[in-house]
């Protein structure tokens, strides 16, 4: 399991989605700056982040899972 906590990656995602900051959290920066630039892919991608880190299936950039 990773060491990033749950709540804060899903506040992140809801909070600031859009500017990839949960990505950058976790990490991820390199699709952090494309969300970035992209703004979230225009919101689309914010929302399937949000929703595959409510379900527990979002990975950290080592390939582990983030769960509650």
């Amino acid at each position: 399991m990773s060491e990033k906590n749950f709540v804060a990656t899903l506040l992140l995602a809801i909070l600031l989605g859009s500017l990839g900051a949960h990505r950058f959290y976790v990490g991820k920066t390199g699709t952090g700056i494309v969300m970035l630039l992209t703004l979230g892919g225009l919101g689309i991608w914010k929302l399937i982040d949000i929703i595959i880190i409510a379900v527990s299936n979002f990975k950290d950039s080592n390939g582990l899972p983030i769960k509650p």
